[in-house]
């Protein structure tokens, strides 16, 4: 017997493909103690980073980014969480380094 496809809505979500290399990843001590009393994982918002999703900037910073992904420029994500703080992802140009 076959095995039945489950429909779309029942399959696990879709990782979006990485747009560039991640290289060490390093946060400051306020960025973590904020993700943690918000209860959010930096993993999941590096996902977005790296997938080109640049989370909530102006539409001049998201076109900027998608120059700066040919250029190899300097890349910035920003984040605005649940207590309505905003965090940075800064992805270095001259090194391979991600800022939370």
């Amino acid at each position: 017997m076959a095995a039945e496809i489950p429909p779309e809505h029942d399959l696990p979500p879709h990782e979006p493909e990485p747009r560039f290399s991640l290289g060490q990843i390093v946060a400051t001590p306020g960025a973590l103690e904020t993700l943690e009393a918000v209860g959010q994982d930096p993993l999941e918002l590096l996902k977005r980073h790296v997938s080109g999703d640049w989370g909530d900037l102006v539409d001049e910073d998201k076109e900027e980014n998608e120059l700066s992904l040919k250029e190899g420029y300097r890349l910035l994500s920003a984040y605005v969480l649940a207590n309505e703080i905003k965090v940075w992802i800064i992805t270095e140009a001259d090194c391979p380094i991600q800022v939370i």
